[in-house]
Protein backbone atom coordinates (compact mmCIF):
# COMPACT_ATOMS: atom_id res chain seq x y z
CA UNK A 1 0.00 0.00 0.00
CA UNK A 2 2.85 2.42 0.58
CA UNK A 3 4.45 1.74 -2.54
CA UNK A 4 0.87 2.44 -4.31
CA UNK A 5 0.62 5.65 -2.90
CA UNK A 6 4.40 6.75 -3.45
CA UNK A 7 3.32 6.18 -7.05
CA UNK A 8 0.76 8.28 -6.94
CA UNK A 9 2.53 10.64 -5.38
CA UNK A 10 5.01 10.69 -8.21
CA UNK A 11 2.25 10.46 -11.01
CA UNK A 12 0.97 13.64 -9.46
CA UNK A 13 4.27 15.53 -9.17
CA UNK A 14 5.13 14.55 -12.59
CA UNK A 15 1.51 15.66 -13.95
CA UNK A 16 2.22 19.09 -11.61
CA UNK A 17 6.03 19.71 -13.34
CA UNK A 18 3.97 19.04 -16.70
CA UNK A 19 1.35 21.46 -16.28
CA UNK A 20 4.24 24.04 -15.22
CA UNK A 21 6.41 23.38 -17.76
CA UNK A 22 3.44 24.49 -20.48
CA UNK A 23 2.83 26.87 -18.39
CA UNK A 24 5.82 28.03 -18.74
CA UNK A 25 5.81 27.91 -22.35
CA UNK A 26 2.53 29.89 -22.40
CA UNK A 27 4.33 32.64 -20.70
CA UNK A 28 7.49 32.25 -22.66
CA UNK A 29 5.33 32.92 -25.84
CA UNK A 30 5.90 37.11 -26.56
CA UNK A 31 3.60 39.23 -28.51
CA UNK A 32 4.17 40.90 -31.76
CA UNK A 33 1.62 43.98 -31.76
CA UNK A 34 0.82 44.45 -35.64
CA UNK A 35 -1.37 47.81 -36.26
CA UNK A 36 -4.72 49.06 -38.01
CA UNK A 37 -5.75 52.19 -38.79
CA UNK A 38 -8.77 52.97 -40.99
CA UNK A 39 -12.64 53.18 -40.79
CA UNK A 40 -14.05 51.23 -38.40
CA UNK A 41 -16.83 53.80 -37.64
CA UNK A 42 -19.31 56.67 -39.90
CA UNK A 43 -20.19 55.62 -43.37
CA UNK A 44 -16.71 53.75 -44.56
CA UNK A 45 -17.34 51.15 -41.51
CA UNK A 46 -17.83 48.19 -43.70
CA UNK A 47 -15.29 48.91 -45.72
CA UNK A 48 -12.42 48.95 -42.71
CA UNK A 49 -14.01 46.18 -41.67
CA UNK A 50 -14.21 43.95 -44.47
CA UNK A 51 -10.21 44.63 -44.60
CA UNK A 52 -9.62 43.93 -40.55
CA UNK A 53 -11.71 41.02 -41.37
CA UNK A 54 -8.69 39.31 -43.52
CA UNK A 55 -5.91 40.48 -41.40
CA UNK A 56 -7.53 39.17 -38.45
CA UNK A 57 -8.29 35.46 -40.32
CA UNK A 58 -4.65 35.31 -41.33
CA UNK A 59 -3.14 36.14 -37.71
CA UNK A 60 -5.40 33.41 -36.42
CA UNK A 61 -4.00 30.66 -38.68
CA UNK A 62 -0.99 31.67 -38.09
CA UNK A 63 -1.20 31.62 -33.98
CA UNK A 64 -2.93 28.37 -34.48
CA UNK A 65 0.14 26.97 -36.77
CA UNK A 66 2.79 28.29 -33.94
CA UNK A 67 5.07 31.33 -35.32
CA UNK A 68 8.62 31.10 -34.15
CA UNK A 69 11.29 33.42 -35.15
CA UNK A 70 15.31 33.01 -34.56
CA UNK A 71 14.66 29.73 -31.82
CA UNK A 72 11.47 31.88 -29.85
CA UNK A 73 7.78 31.56 -30.35
CA UNK A 74 5.40 34.58 -30.58
CA UNK A 75 1.46 35.24 -31.12
CA UNK A 76 0.13 38.07 -33.57
CA UNK A 77 -2.39 40.55 -32.49
CA UNK A 78 -3.92 42.73 -34.21
CA UNK A 79 -4.29 46.24 -32.53
CA UNK A 80 -7.24 48.22 -34.91
CA UNK A 81 -7.87 52.05 -34.38
CA UNK A 82 -10.33 53.81 -35.81
CA UNK A 83 -9.82 57.08 -37.84
CA UNK A 84 -12.83 57.84 -39.55
CA UNK A 85 -10.96 57.58 -42.77
CA UNK A 86 -9.17 60.67 -41.77
CA UNK A 87 -6.04 61.25 -42.79
CA UNK A 88 -5.20 63.29 -39.48
CA UNK A 89 -6.54 60.68 -37.31
CA UNK A 90 -4.48 58.42 -38.88
CA UNK A 91 -1.24 60.06 -38.40
CA UNK A 92 -2.18 60.09 -34.54
CA UNK A 93 -3.22 56.54 -34.54
CA UNK A 94 -0.12 55.59 -36.02
CA UNK A 95 2.23 57.40 -33.51
CA UNK A 96 0.37 55.77 -30.81
CA UNK A 97 0.29 52.09 -32.75
CA UNK A 98 4.30 52.59 -32.46
CA UNK A 99 5.23 54.13 -29.24
CA UNK A 100 2.48 52.54 -27.70
CA UNK A 101 2.69 49.17 -29.08
CA UNK A 102 5.64 48.91 -30.29
CA UNK A 103 3.90 47.67 -34.07
CA UNK A 104 6.96 47.12 -36.88
CA UNK A 105 4.47 47.53 -39.62
CA UNK A 106 0.78 49.65 -39.58
CA UNK A 107 -2.08 48.85 -42.07
CA UNK A 108 -3.90 51.72 -44.03
CA UNK A 109 -6.66 51.10 -46.49
CA UNK A 110 -7.03 54.57 -47.58
CA UNK A 111 -4.72 56.68 -49.51
CA UNK A 112 -5.28 59.92 -47.15
CA UNK A 113 -3.93 58.21 -44.53
CA UNK A 114 -1.05 56.61 -46.60
CA UNK A 115 0.15 59.93 -47.76
CA UNK A 116 0.32 61.20 -44.04
CA UNK A 117 1.80 58.57 -42.73
CA UNK A 118 4.62 58.30 -45.08
CA UNK A 119 5.79 62.38 -44.21
CA UNK A 120 7.24 59.96 -41.07
CA UNK A 121 6.88 56.40 -41.39
CA UNK A 122 11.11 55.63 -42.14
CA UNK A 123 11.89 58.35 -38.92
CA UNK A 124 10.04 56.47 -36.64
CA UNK A 125 10.81 53.35 -38.06
CA UNK A 126 7.58 51.15 -39.11
CA UNK A 127 6.49 49.49 -42.02
CA UNK A 128 4.01 51.23 -44.30
CA UNK A 129 1.58 48.31 -45.43
CA UNK A 130 -0.96 50.24 -47.69
CA UNK A 131 -3.78 49.23 -49.20
CA UNK A 132 -4.54 51.53 -52.19
CA UNK A 133 -3.58 51.50 -56.25
CA UNK A 134 -2.72 54.99 -56.09
CA UNK A 135 0.82 55.07 -58.04
CA UNK A 136 2.20 57.75 -56.40
CA UNK A 137 2.39 55.73 -53.03
CA UNK A 138 5.51 54.18 -53.98
CA UNK A 139 6.67 56.67 -56.32
CA UNK A 140 8.23 58.43 -53.65
CA UNK A 141 11.44 56.47 -52.60
CA UNK A 142 9.92 55.52 -49.43
CA UNK A 143 12.25 51.96 -48.54
CA UNK A 144 8.85 51.13 -45.80
CA UNK A 145 6.42 51.72 -48.01
CA UNK A 146 4.79 48.30 -49.64
CA UNK A 147 1.73 48.72 -51.84
CA UNK A 148 -0.24 45.96 -51.56
CA UNK A 149 -2.89 46.04 -54.64
CA UNK A 150 -1.65 46.56 -58.00
CA UNK A 151 -1.33 50.24 -59.08
CA UNK A 152 -4.79 51.39 -60.89
CA UNK A 153 -2.33 52.13 -63.87
CA UNK A 154 -1.56 48.66 -64.97
CA UNK A 155 -5.29 48.20 -66.09
CA UNK A 156 -5.46 51.14 -67.93
CA UNK A 157 -3.75 50.18 -71.56
CA UNK A 158 -5.03 46.27 -71.48
CA UNK A 159 -8.77 48.00 -70.57
CA UNK A 160 -8.41 49.82 -73.67
CA UNK A 161 -6.95 47.87 -75.82
CA UNK A 162 -10.04 45.34 -75.11
CA UNK A 163 -13.52 47.99 -75.47
CA UNK A 164 -11.74 49.37 -78.62
CA UNK A 165 -11.31 46.43 -80.47
CA UNK A 166 -14.89 45.19 -79.10
CA UNK A 167 -16.78 48.34 -79.31
CA UNK A 168 -15.09 51.08 -80.66
CA UNK A 169 -12.52 54.32 -80.74
CA UNK A 170 -15.17 57.38 -78.82
CA UNK A 171 -15.44 57.40 -75.16
CA UNK A 172 -17.90 59.12 -72.69
CA UNK A 173 -16.22 59.83 -69.27
CA UNK A 174 -19.45 59.34 -66.49
CA UNK A 175 -17.20 59.00 -63.34
CA UNK A 176 -17.47 60.05 -59.84
CA UNK A 177 -16.06 63.85 -59.21
CA UNK A 178 -13.98 62.61 -55.97
CA UNK A 179 -10.08 62.82 -56.04
CA UNK A 180 -9.50 59.17 -57.03
CA UNK A 181 -11.96 59.01 -59.99
CA UNK A 182 -10.04 62.34 -61.13
CA UNK A 183 -6.64 61.10 -60.73
CA UNK A 184 -7.81 57.87 -62.89
CA UNK A 185 -9.28 60.20 -65.50
CA UNK A 186 -5.90 62.03 -65.76
CA UNK A 187 -4.48 58.79 -66.47
CA UNK A 188 -6.55 57.50 -68.53
CA UNK A 189 -8.01 60.22 -71.37
CA UNK A 190 -4.26 60.51 -72.93
CA UNK A 191 -3.50 56.63 -73.15
CA UNK A 192 -7.30 56.10 -74.58
CA UNK A 193 -5.75 59.15 -77.13
CA UNK A 194 -2.70 58.06 -77.45
CA UNK A 195 -4.16 54.51 -78.93
CA UNK A 196 -6.07 56.51 -81.47
CA UNK A 197 -9.22 57.01 -79.79
CA UNK A 198 -11.16 59.76 -78.93
CA UNK A 199 -13.32 61.84 -76.07
CA UNK A 200 -16.34 62.50 -77.07
CA UNK A 201 -18.08 64.06 -73.37
CA UNK A 202 -16.45 64.28 -70.46
CA UNK A 203 -18.93 64.71 -67.33
CA UNK A 204 -18.13 63.64 -63.71
CA UNK A 205 -21.22 63.29 -61.34
CA UNK A 206 -21.80 63.08 -57.51
CA UNK A 207 -22.24 59.56 -56.94
CA UNK A 208 -22.05 59.75 -53.29
CA UNK A 209 -24.77 62.52 -53.21
CA UNK A 210 -27.11 61.63 -55.76
CA UNK A 211 -29.23 58.36 -56.99
CA UNK A 212 -30.78 59.78 -60.16
CA UNK A 213 -28.33 59.92 -63.00
CA UNK A 214 -30.47 60.49 -65.60
CA UNK A 215 -29.38 64.19 -66.68
CA UNK A 216 -26.12 63.31 -66.63
CA UNK A 217 -26.39 60.50 -68.70
CA UNK A 218 -28.11 61.97 -71.26
CA UNK A 219 -25.67 63.99 -71.69
CA UNK A 220 -22.67 62.01 -72.35
CA UNK A 221 -24.87 59.92 -74.35
CA UNK A 222 -26.11 62.66 -76.85
CA UNK A 223 -22.69 62.75 -77.78
CA UNK A 224 -22.67 58.67 -78.58
CA UNK A 225 -20.15 57.34 -77.84
CA UNK A 226 -19.22 53.42 -77.96
CA UNK A 227 -17.68 53.18 -74.70
CA UNK A 228 -18.26 54.89 -71.27
CA UNK A 229 -15.68 55.47 -68.99
CA UNK A 230 -17.34 55.09 -64.99
CA UNK A 231 -16.61 54.38 -61.61
CA UNK A 232 -17.00 55.48 -58.33
CA UNK A 233 -18.49 53.24 -55.23
CA UNK A 234 -20.14 49.78 -56.63
CA UNK A 235 -24.11 50.90 -56.01
CA UNK A 236 -23.61 54.46 -57.50
CA UNK A 237 -21.87 52.88 -60.58
CA UNK A 238 -24.39 49.67 -61.19
CA UNK A 239 -27.32 53.36 -61.00
CA UNK A 240 -25.38 54.72 -63.61
CA UNK A 241 -24.70 51.77 -66.17
CA UNK A 242 -28.77 51.27 -65.29
CA UNK A 243 -29.71 54.37 -66.67
CA UNK A 244 -26.94 54.26 -69.60
CA UNK A 245 -29.18 51.43 -70.82
CA UNK A 246 -32.64 52.57 -69.88
CA UNK A 247 -31.63 55.38 -72.07
CA UNK A 248 -30.31 52.70 -75.16
CA UNK A 249 -26.69 52.44 -74.79
CA UNK A 250 -25.26 49.06 -76.47
CA UNK A 251 -21.89 49.34 -75.82
CA UNK A 252 -19.16 49.06 -73.50
CA UNK A 253 -18.16 49.91 -69.78
CA UNK A 254 -14.57 50.60 -68.32
CA UNK A 255 -14.76 50.63 -64.72
CA UNK A 256 -12.77 51.85 -61.79
CA UNK A 257 -11.51 49.26 -59.79
CA UNK A 258 -13.26 50.47 -57.02
CA UNK A 259 -16.62 49.68 -58.40
CA UNK A 260 -16.49 45.72 -58.30
CA UNK A 261 -18.70 43.58 -60.81
CA UNK A 262 -20.52 40.90 -58.01
CA UNK A 263 -21.62 44.33 -56.39
CA UNK A 264 -22.89 45.95 -59.35
CA UNK A 265 -25.07 42.88 -60.20
CA UNK A 266 -26.98 42.63 -57.14
CA UNK A 267 -28.16 46.30 -58.35
CA UNK A 268 -28.55 45.64 -61.68
CA UNK A 269 -30.66 41.85 -60.65
CA UNK A 270 -27.80 40.43 -62.72
CA UNK A 271 -25.05 40.25 -65.22
CA UNK A 272 -26.96 41.18 -68.52
CA UNK A 273 -27.15 44.88 -68.15
CA UNK A 274 -23.54 44.73 -67.62
CA UNK A 275 -22.70 43.12 -70.58
CA UNK A 276 -19.73 44.82 -71.96
CA UNK A 277 -18.19 45.81 -69.03
CA UNK A 278 -14.30 45.18 -68.31
CA UNK A 279 -13.15 45.66 -64.50
CA UNK A 280 -11.64 43.87 -61.54
CA UNK A 281 -12.00 40.64 -61.66
CA UNK A 282 -14.92 39.20 -58.39
CA UNK A 283 -12.98 37.31 -55.84
CA UNK A 284 -16.03 34.78 -55.63
CA UNK A 285 -15.68 34.22 -59.41
CA UNK A 286 -12.09 33.85 -59.56
CA UNK A 287 -10.85 30.54 -60.80
CA UNK A 288 -7.39 30.15 -59.83
CA UNK A 289 -6.72 27.26 -57.04
CA UNK A 290 -5.56 29.74 -54.23
CA UNK A 291 -8.46 31.74 -54.77
CA UNK A 292 -11.38 29.28 -54.46
CA UNK A 293 -9.24 27.54 -51.39
CA UNK A 294 -9.52 31.09 -49.93
CA UNK A 295 -13.07 31.78 -50.72
CA UNK A 296 -14.08 28.32 -48.85
CA UNK A 297 -12.17 29.13 -46.06
CA UNK A 298 -13.50 32.42 -45.42
CA UNK A 299 -17.10 30.95 -45.97
CA UNK A 300 -16.25 28.74 -43.24
CA UNK A 301 -14.67 31.13 -41.11
CA UNK A 302 -17.51 33.84 -41.54
CA UNK A 303 -20.99 32.15 -41.65
CA UNK A 304 -20.64 31.51 -45.26
CA UNK A 305 -19.89 35.36 -46.11
CA UNK A 306 -18.36 36.10 -49.23
CA UNK A 307 -15.01 37.38 -49.07
CA UNK A 308 -13.67 40.19 -51.66
CA UNK A 309 -10.33 41.14 -52.61
CA UNK A 310 -9.56 43.46 -49.82
CA UNK A 311 -9.90 40.89 -47.35
CA UNK A 312 -7.79 38.15 -49.48
CA UNK A 313 -5.12 40.70 -50.41
CA UNK A 314 -4.23 41.96 -46.43
CA UNK A 315 -4.96 38.25 -45.43
CA UNK A 316 -1.54 37.32 -47.68
CA UNK A 317 0.15 40.43 -46.34
CA UNK A 318 0.03 39.34 -43.00
CA UNK A 319 1.44 35.68 -43.59
CA UNK A 320 4.00 37.64 -45.74
CA UNK A 321 5.13 39.27 -42.99
CA UNK A 322 5.08 36.23 -40.52
CA UNK A 323 7.61 34.50 -43.37
CA UNK A 324 9.94 37.42 -43.60
CA UNK A 325 9.73 37.63 -39.67
CA UNK A 326 10.93 34.20 -39.89
CA UNK A 327 13.80 34.42 -43.11
CA UNK A 328 14.83 37.64 -41.18
CA UNK A 329 15.38 36.13 -38.01
CA UNK A 330 13.96 39.52 -36.50
CA UNK A 331 10.34 41.03 -35.32
CA UNK A 332 11.01 44.23 -34.81
CA UNK A 333 13.68 45.51 -37.13
CA UNK A 334 11.24 46.87 -40.05
CA UNK A 335 13.85 47.26 -43.14
CA UNK A 336 15.09 43.87 -42.48
CA UNK A 337 11.39 42.63 -42.40
CA UNK A 338 11.44 44.69 -45.46
CA UNK A 339 13.84 43.12 -47.20
CA UNK A 340 12.53 39.52 -46.90
CA UNK A 341 8.94 39.98 -48.23
CA UNK A 342 10.05 39.63 -52.26
CA UNK A 343 11.67 36.02 -50.78
CA UNK A 344 8.23 35.84 -48.06
CA UNK A 345 5.25 35.31 -50.86
CA UNK A 346 7.36 33.27 -53.29
CA UNK A 347 7.38 30.65 -50.69
CA UNK A 348 3.92 31.11 -49.71
CA UNK A 349 1.41 28.11 -50.48
CA UNK A 350 -1.38 28.73 -52.78
CA UNK A 351 -4.07 28.88 -50.29
CA UNK A 352 -2.31 31.95 -48.16
CA UNK A 353 -1.13 33.66 -51.71
CA UNK A 354 -4.68 33.61 -53.76
CA UNK A 355 -3.60 36.48 -56.00
CA UNK A 356 -0.39 34.89 -56.86
CA UNK A 357 1.66 37.45 -56.07
CA UNK A 358 5.09 36.60 -57.07
CA UNK A 359 7.15 39.27 -55.56
CA UNK A 360 8.20 43.14 -54.10
CA UNK A 361 9.28 45.57 -56.98
CA UNK A 362 12.11 47.94 -55.84
CA UNK A 363 9.80 51.14 -55.29
CA UNK A 364 7.43 48.53 -52.92
CA UNK A 365 4.81 47.62 -55.30
CA UNK A 366 3.36 43.95 -55.50
CA UNK A 367 3.81 42.27 -58.69
CA UNK A 368 1.90 39.65 -60.29
CA UNK A 369 0.06 38.79 -63.29
CA UNK A 370 -2.94 40.30 -62.31
CA UNK A 371 -6.63 38.77 -63.72
CA UNK A 372 -9.24 40.83 -64.43
CA UNK A 373 -13.56 40.00 -65.71
CA UNK A 374 -15.56 41.00 -68.66
CA UNK A 375 -19.20 40.19 -69.02
CA UNK A 376 -19.87 38.39 -71.84
CA UNK A 377 -22.74 36.83 -72.44
CA UNK A 378 -24.36 36.88 -69.03
CA UNK A 379 -21.36 35.58 -66.97
CA UNK A 380 -17.81 37.07 -66.07
CA UNK A 381 -14.97 35.84 -67.85
CA UNK A 382 -11.76 36.14 -66.63
CA UNK A 383 -8.49 37.48 -68.51
CA UNK A 384 -5.23 38.15 -67.20
CA UNK A 385 -4.03 41.12 -67.77
CA UNK A 386 -1.11 40.07 -70.13
CA UNK A 387 -3.58 38.39 -72.59
CA UNK A 388 -5.23 41.61 -73.06
CA UNK A 389 -2.24 44.27 -74.02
Amino acid sequence: MKFTGMLNQLARALALAGALTASGAAWAQETINLGFTGPLSGGAALYGKNVMSGLQMAADEINKAGLEVNGKQYKLEFVALDDKYSPAEAAINARRLVQQYKAPAIFVPHSGGIFALQAFNQQENFLLMAYSSVPAITASNNKLTIRIPPAYTGYIDPFINAQMQRFGKKVALAPADHDYAKAWVKDFVPAWEKAGGEVVANNPMSYNKATDFYSGVSRVLAAKPDVMFVGGASEPTALVVKQARELGFKGGFILMDQAKLDEMARVTDGYAMLEGAIGTMPLVSDNRPGAEEFVKAYKAANGEREPTSEMSLNYTMVHAIAKAMQLAGTVDDPEAIRAKLGEALKSLDIAHNPHEITDIDADGGTVGDTPVGMVEQGEVKQYRLSELK
